[in-house]
């Protein structure tokens, strides 16, 4: 028998020694157990989970020689040391299908011996459903492959490390090969890549995926091209294992720790079926399966076959021991919390994103400087590091880097010496930040390099209103090579912004060349000046600061020394240290679940994020916060629900476009099968009205919009306004996300605050409520006639659950899902990876636009200008699609910049013939957002004037997109023009046109609302108002005349995406 005819068989383990022991039969059952997870409403963050039971402290029944178990303190005790604060506990139920769960423990995997189909030398095309954090930067943990200890014995493998997912493959020549992507950009519940061995040009390419489930559909999240062709090694013997490990590398490869239901192998991308495991339809327990194409599958070690669900993992913080007076009752009552408990206790803020990543990068010195406001020297988080000596700075002055909390400014007279470390290692760079608002007159010292070694003394950099320059200097303190960089740009570029100073060296044969370097932090472009000399770079032994009047107000900080810097440098002489990238900007413009994955690596706190990462909402600027906010930040940037996994002590962000047209994960009936248990409560209320909404950019400008019309609009029932913050990348986000959370807070529905689910009286529900999760969609259907018609959509915000022997009830917290229901937009997108364009563009002037490889924003491919010459122009011609209204692309160049008396080399944006954007010089890959309503063409023009030619005398392009409206949107205004019987299928509607079934017959049939009652609409015709329509009455039951002027609108109108 199975419940509720029989017992529930819901158990509980305790986490002791690594290992996971089930204590089931010490929990007493004279309480129901409860749980309860998510968050009370749509607006609010995810409170922790809690679990609450009570353990019997008397006689164990899981060990019967013990009394007191369950006392922390009692040394009689065989949990004794091993139970405490914060001892993991799970609670599970069977489940509806198997996974295997996977430890990390080399001796646990899945495998299937080899075979000749599996000796796959070709394209390959790999597939595993799994779910795992990747956010756990220090293990090496691979997920599936023909792998082996024996370099002989590898073909390929899967696997993740450092913050990447890389595919690996043996070629046939016995090289091993790679190609990895950021773990930040994967959000999927199943993880695909394809190695196409031979493109047909003479490359390779390496594809990653993600899906929902292993059946797709699959969305490409990264690529990458060599100019080569590869194979795969053909004599590989080896298993092919799900969690390979492999010892003889640091660190050792081990087994992923997670779960995984399905993998597939395929000879060729899209190819034959090689090996296809399904593990989902097993008994917990089970040993292996044979699968559909006859491989043979066996469990190994300490991974297992599961059939269990969990409903909640957490931690025991207090084991507070109680009896009755008469001491034969003991009992230990505990609440367990999930780790949002841990994570949100109250602690320091986490370090400015420079002070966090410089050290990672391992300077020989440094020294963040971002002491307080009364600090008389600078220390250093580097061990044997002596502080910095200072004179003249007032620190904690100049808070507006995005990447630095608030750093020194210098005084009338200031100086600055620190002390490098000895080191043996030659070759050196020097970096630090700084903001000068107005170069000196003359030729002034900005920074000194002390160095010892045979050649040089010192490298000075000095700075002026005329030029920039670096000089080398003897022990004498003489002039023995140096260069002015005297171009305007480049003047103009090193004052009035931010920037990072680098001084470095390089080797060419018995020269060295002393490079400086002023890099703009928030563009990232960079001029460089050059002197060499002939000699060896030695090593720095001090930084030396010494500054009058000219310099005072200038801003300095993140001083740091590297050395055994390798050369192999390129033109034009970019630096080989890069550990500043990104972390100087505070990473703005970071996707919000890439944010998090990051942060959640550096701080090794398990993670994993659903949705494609590449189109959540883009930050601001990451500042010195608590982890838990820093999390919290993202996810309301974002829209999207942070919450705890319920499989496992960590976290889970679902993306807000995760929450769109969902299907309903169940369908309750209230009218049969006792599917809804009382109480069922509509409420119609204001407790989540908001009509008047600001949204603020952190440092940033404001967004407001209104509700001026409509049943929940300011002049009907008054003003509910409501404002925010948050940390967005441009202020153009702003304006958008006012609008999507005016949206959510004016829709005129009915809340069910509160669904309650009893699965003692509908066991056959069990299965899908075990599936059921905080973003979830519930259906519920046939409810009572005095209701508004038709199905309720609702989105689970959380539940309580409620288990004992013979009950078992859920009651599930929900907001209304249908403003989520009907989202999505028209859009074009061209990412130029392939010749197929999704956005055709044709070509105009001297020489055409074409792909290249040498540039891209994503992927590998771009398309850039033609190789004019002077005074030509190349263009890219793109039609607007219809409908369309904006356009999104992003742009890159490398030309000549615009000078006194000549207009340089540059990128024009012309929108049907008007300028609307120029780019030339250095332009880093950056976003242009372009309005294109009613228009109908866009060209992209490269121009090059009379004069030289710099850099790579080109323009390209990457990500180009159109966007658009939903095809159905409302007809706001339209009205019966003339009153009608309950049963008349012909209306006459005034207001807007509406579509005519002639000139779009693909759009119809299509429902629109009167009075409460749903129309089919079967035909429009008519070139003004009023429009007739032949209409099929009463499709949602509602049967009823309808008067003049009743309002007239699609039953469910389309909204666009945020």
């Amino acid at each position: 028998m199975t419940f509720p005819m029989a017992v529930l068989d819901v158990r509980i383990d305790l986490l002791v020694g690594g290992v996971w022991q089930d204590v089931t039969a010490d929990v007493y059952t004279r309480t129901p157990m409860t749980i309860t997870r998510g968050r009370p409403d749509e607006g609010a963050r995810t409170d922790p989970g809690k679990l609450s039971l009570t353990f019997n402290n008397g006689r164990s029944k899981v060990n019967p020689a013990v009394s007191g178990r369950y006392s922390s303190g009692n040394p009689l005790s065989d949990l004794y040391g091993k139970i405490g604060r914060n001892t993991p506990v799970r609670v599970h139920v069977p489940a509806a299908s198997a996974h295997l769960a996977l430890d990390g423990d080399p001796a646990g995997y899945m495998s299937t011996p080899h075979s000749a189909a599996l000796n796959i030398t070709s394209d390959i095309d790999v597939r595993v459903e799994w779910d795992a954090d990747t956010t756990d930067t220090a293990r090496n943990q691979q997920l599936i492959g023909k792998w082996s200890s024996t370099a002989t014995e590898r073909a390929w493998v899967l696997r993740y490390w450092l913050g990447s997912i890389e595919f690996g493959w043996r070629d046939s020549g016995g090289a091993t090969l790679g190609a990895v992507m950021p773990a930040g950009l994967y959000g999927g519940g199943a993880l695909r890549a394809t190695l196409d061995v031979d493109d047909g040009a003479g490359g390779l390419a390496v594809r990653f995926y993600q899906a929902d489930a292993l059946a797709g559909p699959w969305t490409q999240i990264s690529v990458t091209t060599a100019a080569v062709t590869t194979s795969i090694q053909s004599t590989s013997s080896s298993d092919l294992r799900i969690g390979p490990s492999d010892p003889t590398v640091t660190p050792p490869r081990v087994p992923v720790i997670g779960t995984v239901t399905r993998a597939q192998v395929r000879a060729g991308i899209d190819g034959t079926l090689v090996a296809d495991l399904d593990v989902r339809a097993l008994a917990d327990g089970a040993s292996g399966v044979t699968d559909s194409v006859g491989r043979v599958w066996t469990v190994n070690g300490t991974a297992k076959i599961r059939k269990r669900a969990d409903r909640f993992v957490g931690e025991i913080s207090s084991w507070p021991p109680r009896w009755d007076v008469s001491g034969n009752d003991r009992w230990v009552s505990v609440e367990a919390a999930g780790v949002l408990r841990r994570y949100g206790r109250p602690g320091s803020p986490l370090d400015s994103t420079l002070r966090r990543r410089i050290p990672s990068g391992n300077p020989l010195a440094y020294w963040p400087m971002e002491e307080g406001a009364l600090a008389t020297q600078a220390y250093s988080p580097i061990p044997g590091v002596a502080p910095m000596k200072v004179t003249g700075l007032t620190f904690a002055s100049a808070d507006t880097l995005p990447g630095s909390s608030a750093l020194p400014v210098l005084g009338q007279s200031a100086s600055l010496q620190a002390n490098v470390p000895s080191s043996s290692a030659t070759g050196w760079h020097v970096e630090m930040v700084y903001r000068l608002d107005t170069l000196p007159a003359t030729l002034q010292q900005i920074a000194r390099v002390r160095v010892t070694g045979a050649g040089m003394a010192a490298a000075v950099v000095l700075a002026s209103s005329s030029g920039i320059r670096i000089e080398v200097r003897d022990a004498d303190d003489a002039v023995t090579a140096g260069f002015t960089f005297t171009t305007a740009d480049a003047i103009a570029a090193f004052a009035g912004v931010w920037n990072r100073l680098q001084i470095y060296t390089s080797v060419s044969g018995g020269t060295t060349n002393v490079h400086a370097a002023w890099r703009n932090i928030l563009t990232n472009s960079y001029w460089v000046a050059q002197t060499s000399y002939t000699g060896t770079p030695g090593r720095p032994t001090q930084i030396i600061g010494s500054w009058g009047s000219a310099y005072q107000g200038m801003a300095i900080g993140h001083l740091a020394v590297w050395t055994g810097v390798a050369a192999g440098l390129a033109s034009p002489f970019r630096a080989a240290i890069t550990t500043y990238e990104s972390a100087d900007d505070g990473f703005i413009g970071e996707a919000a679940g890439r944010r998090m994955v990051r942060l959640a690596g550096e701080e090794t706190i398990p993670l994993s994020v659903r949705g494609i990462v590449a189109e959540q909402e883009e930050m601001g600027a990451q500042r010195p916060l608590q982890m838990l906010e820093v999390l919290e930040q993202a996810a309301d940037t974002d829209g999207g629900i942070l919450s705890e996994h319920r499989g496992r002590l960590a976290l889970r962000y679902r993306g807000r476009g995760t929450l769109y047209n969902q299907a309903p994960a169940v369908t309750l009936r209230y009218s049969t099968a006792r599917e809804i248990a009382p109480p069922l409560e509509p409420i119609t209320d204001d407790a989540d009205t908001t009509n008047d909404v600001t949204v603020t950019r952190i440092d940033g400008s404001s967004a407001r919009v209104v509700q001026d019309t409509g049943p929940l609009s300011v002049t009907a029932i008054g003003r509910y306004d409501t404002s925010v913050q948050l940390s967005l990348a441009t202020d153009d986000q702003a304006a958008p996300i006012a609008g999507w959370r005016l949206y959510l807070g004016t829709q005129d529905t009915p809340r069910y605050p509160v669904v309650h689910v009893d699965l003692a009286a509908a066991p056959h529900l069990i299965p899908a409520v075990l599936g059921i999760d905080q973003g979830d969609v519930i259906r519920l259907t046939g409810l009572p006639a005095d209701l508004p018609p038709g199905d309720v959509d609702l989105i689970v915000q959380g539940y309580t659950e409620t288990l004992d022997q013979y009950a078992w009830d859920a009651y599930f917290t929900c907001t209304p899902a249908a403003p989520w229901s009907s989202v999505g937009a028209l859009v074009y997108d061209e990412n130029f990876e392939d010749t197929t364009y999704e956005i055709p563009y044709t070509n105009g002037g001297n020489l055409p636009w074409v792909r290249t490889n040498t540039q891209a924003h994503t992927g590998s491919w771009s398309l850039r200008s033609g190789a004019i010459t002077h005074n030509q122009i190349s263009d890219a011609i793109v039609a607007v699609p219809a409908g369309m209204t904006e356009m999104r692309v992003w742009y890159w160049t490398s030309s000549e910049a615009a000078g006194a008396g000549f207009l340089g080399d540059r990128l024009i944006i012309l929108v049907d013939g008007v300028q609307v954007l120029t780019a030339q010089g250095t332009t880093p890959w950056t976003q242009a957002v372009i309005n294109v309503t009613g228009k109908s063409a866009v060209t992209f023009r490269y121009a090059k004037d009379n004069s030289t030619s710099t850099g790579s005398d080109m323009a390209a392009i990457d990500n180009l997109s159109f966007t658009g409206p939903p095809c159905r949107v409302d007809a706001d205004g339209s009205t019966l023009a003339a009153g009608v019987s309950s049963t008349a299928t012909t209306l006459s509607v005034a207001g807007p046109l509406w579509i005519t079934s002639s000139v779009y017959p693909q759009e119809f049939p299509f429902d629109a609302r009167l009075g409460g009652e749903v129309v089919r609409v079967t035909a429009v015709s008519g070139a003004s108002s009023p429009q007739t329509w032949t209409v099929v009455r009463s499709v949602n039951g509602i049967v009823k005349a309808q008067v003049a002027g009743e309002a007239v609108s699609l039953a469910v109108p389309a909204y666009t995406a945020l």
